[in-house]
Parts: structure tokens; sequence; C-alpha cells
């Protein structure tokens, strides 16, 4: 028996054939997600696209849709700009909540493929009904981390919970999960989003591009005056001085563009702040979840300026990364009643397995 997971995000999505083995046999993906549904006002080109991708996969692994068990899917697709707008859970909530929240589907209007896809919901912070405007710091919410954060649970080099990940992708999110393997909530800003729109979108873009790729490793003296800068002069002053260093000081790029995202995780670092307001512990472990190169700047600020001692690893590599995202989506399933046909992802006790 074979399934897929599908990866839907805001500018991109990846779509997974595996066996009954776990392995992954096709992977497909394309620069298509919801943003071009909140551009175009139309679900069509998103359809479409995750539908292609999908048959694409399906047929790069010698099968047909139908010799699919299900489709497990998560991520912005069951946002209210996905295929299907399916409500978030509430914060606490762990393997057994997100398997009881699953939502399957097979409707052509939903998705062309005829496959049954299995949703999973996102989480939101925990707030009173009577929440208000005054309050809008203890709202956030995910869609997409849910599933990171079960695949991190069967990571062997993760700690056991409770923990702090940081996801670092389209946005920096905080996600604590408490001792049970429960996410207690999360806590969101706007990090890479608006390093793209400053790279194709303002004037600075062109100082910190690079013909090469950079050194994985960042310039810690680099980090160090970015991370002043923000401090003592302000995070938008700060975001001109790549310009500065290319004009007038005649710095390489590479290291220009590391003072960006050195000048952006800073700035990351006072939503730290927020913790104690939304009840968050600031004394567990830290799980880095992201590129490399950021994994190692956010490290370095964490360890060097948070002001907080913690036990602090990473998950880096792309297939690792990937991984986390399809282990913790065939874990809900399972958890759900599906796919009883694979190894165990869960073990007694709340600590998952994490199969070869």
């Amino acid at each position: 028996m074979h399934f897929a997971t599908i990866d839907c995000g805001t500018t991109n999505s990846r779509v997974y054939v595996l066996d009954a083995s776990l392995h992954v046999i096709a992977k497909r993906s394309r620069k298509v997600g919801v943003r071009d549904t909140a551009i175009t006002g139309s679900r069509r080109v998103l359809r479409e696209g995750l539908a292609e991708i999908f048959e694409h996969a399906v047929g790069d692994a010698g099968l047909r849709v139908q010799d699919l068990a299900c489709a497990v899917t998560a991520g912005m697709i069951t946002s209210e700009i996905g295929l299907l707008e399916i409500p978030h859970l509430v914060a606490p909530a762990g393997l057994a909540e997100l398997a009881a929240g699953v939502v399957p589907v097979r409707d052509a209007t939903v998705f062309p493929a005829d496959v049954q896809l299995l949703f999973i919901r996102g989480v939101k912070n925990a707030y009173p009904a009577e929440t208000a405007l005054r309050d809008i710091r203890r709202v956030d919410f995910m869609r997409g981390e849910e599933t990171q954060i079960m695949g991190l649970l069967a990571h062997p080099g993760a700690p056991a919970p409770p923990f702090t990940a940081v996801v670092l992708s389209s946005h920096t999110k905080y996600v604590p999960v408490d001792a049970d393997g429960r996410i207690v909530g999360s806590l969101t800003t706007l990090s890479g989003q608006l390093f793209e729109a400053i790279r194709h979108g303002t004037s600075i873009g062109k100082s910190i591009e690079t013909p090469e790729a950079g050194p994985e490793t960042p310039d810690l003296a680099v980090v160090d005056v970015a991370y002043d800068a923000v401090a003592e002069a302000g995070f938008l002053r700060s975001l001109l001085m790549p310009r500065f260093m290319e004009v007038l000081l005649g710095i390489p790029a590479p290291l220009r563009r590391c003072f960006l995202e050195a000048a952006i995780a800073a700035e990351d670092l006072r939503a730290l702040r927020e913790f104690p307001l939304l009840g968050f512990a600031l004394d567990t472990p830290v799980v880095l979840v992201g590129p490399q190169p950021r994994c190692a700047i956010f490290r370095y600020l964490l360890a060097r300026h948070s002001g907080i001692a913690r036990e602090i690893s990473e998950v880096s590599r792309v297939e690792e990364v990937d991984r986390l995202a399809i282990l913790g989506a065939l874990a809900v399933a399972q958890r759900a009643g599906y796919l009883s046909h694979i190894p165990s992802l869960w073990k007694k006790g709340g600590a998952a397995d994490s199969p070869s």
C-alpha cells in the first residue's frame, strides 16, 4: 500500500509519495500556494497547481492515483485561502487532539484527483471569547508547524519534551511544547517574508545579492554589529545599513547579507519578552528548525544575548526538515485510525519512533 503527503505553504507546495515502509519514492514541488488565492481571488490556481504536482509525483512513483490509500495534508491548505477552510484547534494540542480533529474529504470540487484527503487542522492560542484589540498580543496561530512539531518528537536529535521549537521559515515561530508533547501555543513574527520583501521590493535588495550562496557559518563579528545596531539605532535604521556597507564602506556582499539576516534575527529575539505574557516557559531547551545559516545566527544570538542559559539543538539539513512534516502528518493520520498497515510511529507514553 502507498500513500502521499501534501505540504501546502504560502508560496510553495510539496508532494511526497511513500511506500508502506515510509520510504519516499517520489517527490514533486512547485511554486504554488495560498498566495495565489490571495492575489487572484480564486482557488483555481491553487487547486489545479496542487493537483498537477500530485499527479506527477504519483506518476513518478510508477503508480496510479487509485493505488494510494490516502493523502495526508497540512499547512495553509486549511486556511480561508486554501482548498478548504477548517477551524483551528485550541491549544494545548498534541497528537490525540490533532488526530481527533482530522477531516477526511473526497470531493472533486475541493481537489480534482480521486483520492481521500486527510486534512490536519492548525492550532491557535487559547484566549477568552471576549478578547478584543487591547489583548491582541495574546493571539497567535499556526497551520503546518503542528505537524513539524509532531515529527520533531520523533527526531532522535531533539530533546525530550518540554522544549521550545523555533521554526525559521517564511515566519519565525516560537512553539513551546509541554512535558506531555502538547503544543502550548505559538508566537510568530514575519521574518522570512520580510527578508524576501526587502530583497525584491526595496533599494536594499541590490546590496544583499551575492553571486554565490556564501558561507554557512556566519561572521560573528558582523552578527554582533547588527545586534548592537538594532538595540541602539533601531530596527528600521538598521535595515538601511547594508546599503551603507556597500556604497560607503565597500564591504563584501556576503557580509552585507549576513548583517541583514542578523538584524532580522536580533529583532526576532524581542518576541521572547512576550513569553511571560502568554504563560510560556523560558527555561526549557530550544530546538531550531530551518536553514543552517539562519539556525547558526539564531543559535549564536540566543546563547550570547538572550540572557537565558538553555540547551540549544537544531534540525537544519533540508531532508531532515522535510522529514519532520512527513512523519508528523503520518503520525497524526495513524493515530486517527488511518494507515494502520505502516509501522507504529508513536511509542507508549507519547515519545515517537523515528523510522529509518
